[in-house]
């Protein structure tokens, strides 16, 4: 039995940071192996992004895009490159036609204004929820674009203003997300026991303190011998930092990711795996429980693969500007005062497949895609249609579409583009019924 097999098939462990809800027994479904190709038009109803028009529709870094009920477009937009600041955040709004309707947001310290913005939600009703880290909060606007509230996010939460991935309640007020180990690492402090699961946490934006409960609890993998190493030379108030304190701690590459998908329901699929398994968890819709499972093996990592992949971790360091392994770090003490060091990086270490599900996501009318990894190097595969019961409509296969970067009502799905100088258009498509 494979990791990833065993993976799937375990219950999840207890939360330990927040409350969690009693686990469901499960019954298992299992898809057929072979794909059922799906061949189907998506018409393009408009999109948004030009270099010579409308100063409205010049975009710049795009962070993500969302629909409301009445199938508005919402740009989440800034200016700055890969790596370097985002400036000039604004929140675009295009109606379902493509035409403008209002722009609103920009930097600033006050209620209302962006200090390092993070992510957008958007609910249905139009409400958007920016999670603002230099404010320590979410920022709550109405549908007009006017400032309503601040949600208060207390230092044991913080990660979650930066989340691996999140997804807006569909029934509103609310938002999922995945935390970020590293950041979580920091929020928890020193003394704090490690993980033995990975949560998706559902997080209430009704009042002004922000309200946390565990939805889910994702299988954790073994963490890497050298994870939790010290950082050398560096004593704190008269004990030693670990990198993992400071969001440092090596990971695993090939890791399998925990993923997910929020149906119409506010009920989640997710994969959590490198073996090709969907649990499901959460209130409404499909039987809790339920896990639906396809016989794909996921790929084995050779020593030809980790190989290539430390020759790839070597050019994106050289890219960014540093082509060895030698790292400076600093470190401030309570008491103001500055520690530096330097340290080698690890040799990497490999999961031993590489997972078979690349991407999650679901449409406004509960049919989940999955997407499966394309192979190695990172690719993007075909994608899987299911329904929450667990029934199979069928595959789009590789190359035919991406996944949508955003589902909206009727049918209505954002992609995200870029041509060959980074220049961002975001195209919405129309899907057809079949897939929706």
């Amino acid at each position: 039995m494979t990791l990833g097999k065993h993976a799937i098939l375990g219950l999840a462990a207890f939360a330990i940071a927040f409350p969690t809800r009693p686990l469901p027994a499960q019954q298992l479904i299992e898809l057929p192996a072979e794909d059922r190709p799906l061949d189907l038009a998506f018409e393009e109803v408009f999109r948004i992004g030009t270099v010579t028009g409308e100063s409205w529709e010049m975009l710049g870094t795009v962070r993500s895009v969302a629909f409301d009920g009445a199938g508005n477009l919402y740009i989440f937009d800034g200016t700055g490159g890969v790596g370097g600041p985002w400036v000039d955040p604004r929140i675009l709004v295009c109606d379902a036609t493509g035409a403008f309707i209002r722009e609103f947001g920009r930097s600033g310290e006050g209620p209302g204004e962006f200090n390092s913005a993070a992510s957008m939600e958007v609910m249905r009703d139009g409400t958007v929820a920016v999670s603002d880290v230099g404010h320590r909060a979410f920022q709550i606007f109405d549908g007009s674009g006017a400032f309503l509230r601040m949600v208060r996010v207390g230092m044991e939460a913080f990660a979650l203003l930066i989340p691996l991935q999140s997804a807006v309640d569909p029934r509103g007020n609310g938002v999922y997300a995945i935390p970020s180990s590293g950041r979580a690492a920091m929020a928890r402090g020193p003394d704090a026991p490690e993980p033995i699961s990975r949560p998706i946490l559902h997080l209430n934006l009704e009042g002004e303190d922000l309200a946390v409960d565990t939805v889910a609890e994702g299988w954790q993998p073994p963490p890497p011998a050298t994870s939790g190493g010290v950082v050398p030379g560096v004593v704190v108030e008269g004990r030693a930092v670990t990198f993992a304190e400071l969001g440092l701690g090596q990971t695993t590459v090939f890791e399998p990711e925990l993923l997910m998908a929020v149906l119409p329901g506010g009920q989640v699929a997710y994969s959590d795996s490198s073996g090709y398994g969907l649990k499901m968890a959460g209130n409404d819709g499909a039987p809790p429980g339920l896990v639906i499972t396809r016989p794909l093996e996921p790929e084995p990592v050779t020593p030809a693969i980790e190989e290539a992949e430390k020759e790839r971790m070597q050019a994106r360091r050289r890219a960014f500007g540093g082509g060895g392994r030698t790292r400076m770090i600093e470190v401030r003490g309570a008491d103001g005062s500055v520690q530096s060091s330097s340290y080698e990086l690890p040799e990497p270490a490999f999961f031993p497949e590489l997972p078979v599900i690349h991407a999650l996501s679901a449409t406004w009318e509960g049919r989940i895609w999955v997407q499966r990894r394309g192979g190695y190097p990172e690719t993007d595969g075909p994608i899987d249609v299911l329904t929450p019961e667990g029934d199979y409509i069928g595959t789009l296969p590789a190359g035919t579409t991406a996944l949508p970067d955003a589902f909206g009502p009727n049918g209505l799905a954002a992609f995200l583009e870029r041509d060959e100088l980074e220049v961002a258009t975001v195209v919405v498509r129309r899907l057809p019924a079949t897939v929706r």
